[in-house]
């Protein structure tokens, strides 16, 4: 088991690692729509806290030796799962070709007024 640090993506808020490598994969630690390098909060449109929680996934995922093609689940949770549709089009335009399995899981309020988190798992090897 081996622990993933990454400065492109937000420290952990908690005690947790950003991500975990094990048995050739990652499992990545929910990620919010925050800037790691600016920590700015993406608290404006939907499209734009999916975009940036999906790059912080990403900088995780290759920090762990993956790249995008690797991730193979994706789970999102939404505060509200009218914007489905929204985050939808935010995840078509990242992930463009590539189709990882995914859920989208409506949840309650999060912190800091964010309307979504993601978490991965990427098959990474060893």
């Amino acid at each position: 088991m081996r622990k993933i640090y990454t400065k492109l993506a937000p420290d952990p808020a908690g005690n947790y690692a950003q991500a975990i490598v094990s048995n050739g994969f990652a499992f990545v630690s929910g990620q919010l729509p925050v800037d790691s390098i600016t920590k700015e909060k993406k608290t404006t449109s939907i499209e734009e806290q999916t975009r940036q929680a999906l790059q912080n996934v990403l900088h995780i995922v290759e920090a762990a030796g993956g790249s995008l093609t690797s991730i193979v689940k994706v789970t999102i949770f939404v505060t509200n799962i009218d914007l489905w549709l929204r985050v939808n089009r935010a995840y078509l335009e990242f992930f463009g070709d590539h189709r990882p399995a995914r859920s989208m899981v409506p949840i309650g309020n999060l912190h800091h007024g964010y309307q979504v988190e993601i978490e991965a798992v990427a098959a990474i090897g060893e």
